[in-house]
């Protein structure tokens, strides 16, 4: 299946007129006034109808007094959500794995079940399940359901307001790969009259209308209120989900759920900016109680500020001297080969994957290391026999560098992919709980290289 990209520019007016009659009527007089009226309820449902029928095949009905969703921002949180996941596999890829089967909960699907639509519409091994306390909503979403032949694939729940949030109990499912929410943003009636004032004298970009039940639109202390909610949830089902993700309406919002966060000792997150082109602006939050890390350039997605960007995942060390990649390969592989770790090293492609139990390159590991082979030397052993890398061969012993079937319960304190360039090398972080270990073998790296010439001999 075609990987749809995040939409970064602002939507082509006069393209989807073209490719759709029923918005080329509807924006007609627009074209005559020489502004598009985005605060008339039929033009911006017929703009999400067009938009996505236009980009992803799918067939939306909306009531008139239920939220009608941007496509653009929507799917944007869709698409961080399925980067999440295609890079913090457990296979160690940071690509799509089309065979995966991935089944999420969508807290609030509304009217249109637009996020259940977009995921599955757009993977093929995705499952949804969607929640909602409102009837008629979840009567409107079960429709939209059905119309696009998804029934199989997303199944929705009615839950009342005294119910938690993450009913994985209630539901009978023991485990979910993600979990997603779009909460009621505002606080009370006076807080979303004020949030609306604001964006009314807000001449920056368009300001479309809001039309939306209570329950969408309103709760007591608002977005950060019930994300913090799903928090609370999350500290007692951990790892039953692999990624806890939320859309929040303000940077002071994320920077509020992050503090929280931080409190509880999580450092397994991702934050991302969720803008397309001029339209309002969003942001999207996901934690982890795992060890899988996703790749850089999505836990510091889009335009954010330093105060929220999680730990680095990837770092760069640049060697001494015009090294080859070849060189930089060959020091490489001699450095990792005398660890005891796990190393599959693809000389061809100048990469590898390490996979270590514990520190075993600080000195004091060292020390014992050259503590212990002295000692089997006394007793007749083979000194250094023991204490260095399993050289693994065969892509099905370890497939794209993860642990081999056998051997996947055993802990793991780093797993690192080492790409090697002319004159330097990337190391990424796959697994781990601690950062620290990750950038003390950074360093170990940045010494060997900072100590090679050209005239080293492997």
């Amino acid at each position: 299946m075609k990987e749809i990209p995040y939409y970064y520019q602002d939507v082509d007016f006069d393209q989807l007129a073209k490719s759709s009659p029923d918005f080329a009527a509807i924006i007609a007089p627009a074209k005559r006034k020489g502004f598009i009226d985005f605060k008339n309820p039929k033009v911006v449902q017929q703009l999400s109808i067009s938009l996505l029928q236009q980009d992803f095949s799918l067939q939306l009905t909306l009531p008139q007094n239920r939220l009608c969703p941007p496509i653009p921002v929507r799917w944007n949180y869709v698409r961080w959500i399925q980067d999440l996941l295609d890079t913090s596999s457990p296979t160690y890829r940071d690509t799509p794995d089309p065979a995966r089967e991935v089944t999420g909960l969508d807290i609030g699907v509304g009217a249109s079940c637009i996020y259940a639509l977009l995921a599955c519409s757009t993977r093929e091994k995705w499952r949804m399940l969607g929640t909602d306390v409102d009837a008629h909503s979840l009567a409107c979403a079960t429709r939209n359901v059905k119309d696009n032949g998804l029934e199989k694939r997303i199944k929705l729940k009615q839950m009342s307001a005294e119910d938690p949030l993450l009913p994985l109990d209630m539901l009978k499912i023991e485990e979910l790969d993600f979990v997603m929410t779009n909460p009621p943003f505002y606080d009370s009636h006076a807080d979303f009259l004020a949030a609306t004032k604001r964006s009314v004298d807000d001449e920056s970009g368009p300001t479309p209308v809001l039309t939306g039940a209570d329950n969408e639109m309103i709760y007591p202390g608002g977005d950060v209120a019930f994300v913090l909610r799903i928090l609370q949830d999350s500290l007692k089902l951990r790892e039953r989900v692999q990624w806890y993700t939320a859309m929040l309406s303000k940077l002071s919002s994320l920077q509020q759920v992050l503090a929280k966060l931080k409190e509880e000792g999580i450092t397994n997150f991702a934050v991302t900016s969720l803008q397309p082109g001029r339209g309002t602006k969003r942001w999207g939050l996901a934690w982890s109680f795992g060890d899988m890390r996703v790749r850089n350039d999505v836990g510091r997605h889009g335009e954010l500020v330093v105060s929220v960007l999680p730990q680095p995942t990837v770092q760069t060390v640049e060697g001494r001297g015009q090294m080859s990649r070849e060189e930089v390969g060959r020091k490489v592989d001699e450095l990792v080969k005398g660890f005891d770790v796990r190393w599959m090293w693809k000389e061809g492609r100048g990469e590898g994957v390490m996979v270590a139990k514990e520190n075993v390159w600080s000195r004091a590991a060292r020390r014992k290391k050259k503590f212990e082979e002295e000692g089997r030397g006394k007793v007749g052993g083979k000194a250094g026999e023991s204490g260095k890398a399993k050289q693994v061969e065969k892509d099905a012993e370890m497939k794209d560098g993860s642990e081999s079937e056998s051997e996947d319960e055993e802990p793991v304190a780093l797993a690192v992919k080492i790409i090697c360039l002319e004159g330097k090398l990337e190391m990424r972080w796959l697994q781990g709980q601690d950062h620290v270990v990750f950038t003390s073998f950074c360093g170990v790296l940045k010494r060997a290289l900072s100590t090679a010439t050209n005239d080293d001999k492997v």
